[in-house]
């Protein structure tokens, strides 16, 4: 078997290949020669090639896709014409114009975006009935620091990665769009830089959500945290139910990194994504739409 590592923009990929270089050989195409040479000193067995044409002309049976999201479309495009199966690393879309070009493309059932939280072991299999949830809260706690430094200034700028908002707001709106389904609508969102003065986008932020029909939701993104957790409270009538998803001591496995590559492969076998495109696209347009929403608000003073 053979998968191509189509870009190393972020920290996943890196964690995706710790897991399939089990059982497959690892082509690898990266622009970024710092990052390219972090990559094969942990794999110095992968084949390193110059160019994407180049990793897809090798013939890969799947393709994990991870360049900075300007790029997505285009890039998941040449993907497509494979027709191999494809992983594109989230968020798959941080603005309008990006999804707008998602839209245009002929998207099949063997191509699949997600947080990898949707397969943790602590998520995995939980489901809920809307009619005996009053509302749910999702709260994403994991620091984004390294931004204020100035590192991946992409991810971190709105109109690029989408900031805080998005790119760490994806995981508690697609826990909640598992659980509670695709017809669902954003009715509000708000950031703040409570912290870290120097990013371009918040490190605070909040969402409201609505689903069709009838439950509310909220998601909390609490970017100046000491630990990495994600907690996702169902409100019942007579009781409330937490369930917290934290890395413990194997974050491949706890945060889903293992069980994302486990869908993943089995895609590239053959069988369609587990996560519906229209799951995805509607979590997509809610991310963008609090974008839009919420322009980045002034420092604290």
């Amino acid at each position: 078997m053979r998968i191509a590592l189509a870009g190393l923009a972020t920290s996943h990929p890196y964690s995706d290949a710790r897991t399939l270089a089990r059982y497959a050989e690892l082509v690898v195409w990266e622009p970024d020669p710092e990052r390219l040479g972090r990559f094969t000193a942990e794999h110095p067995s992968a084949v390193v090639v110059p160019t994407l044409a180049e990793a897809l002309a090798t013939g890969p049976d799947g393709v994990v896709l991870t360049v900075p999201n300007p790029g997505v479309p285009d890039a998941l495009a040449a993907v497509l014409e494979t027709g191999a199966a494809c992983f594109v690393n989230k968020p798959a879309a941080a603005s309008r114009d990006q999804l707008e070009r998602l839209d245009r493309l002929p998207i099949h059932d063997r191509v699949m975006s997600t947080s990898v939280l949707r397969f943790a072991p602590a998520f995995a299999g939980l489901t809920v009935d809307p009619a005996d949830v009053q509302a749910v809260r999702a709260t994403v706690r994991h620091d984004v620091g390294l931004w204020a430094t100035g590192y991946n200034a992409w991810q971190d700028t709105p109109g690029e990665g989408g900031g805080t908002m998005v790119t760490m707001g994806i995981h508690g709106v697609e826990l909640l769009v598992a659980l509670l389904g695709p017809d669902v609508r954003l009715a509000g969102a708000a950031g703040a830089r409570r912290h870290y003065g120097t990013l371009r986008s918040e490190d605070t932020g909040v969402m409201a959500l609505r689903w069709g029909h009838g439950v509310t939701g909220t998601v909390e993104v609490l970017g100046v945290s000491e630990g990495e957790s994600y907690s996702i409270t169902l409100h019942r009538r007579d009781s409330s139910e937490t369930v917290v998803i934290e890395g413990g001591d194997d974050p491949i496995q706890g945060l889903g990194y293992e069980g994302t590559i486990a869908a993943f492969l089995d895609m590239v076998k053959g069988a369609p994504s587990p996560v519906p495109w229209t799951q995805t696209r509607a979590i997509l347009d809610v991310l963008v739409t609090a974008r839009e929403s919420a322009p980045p608000a002034p420092p604290a003073a």
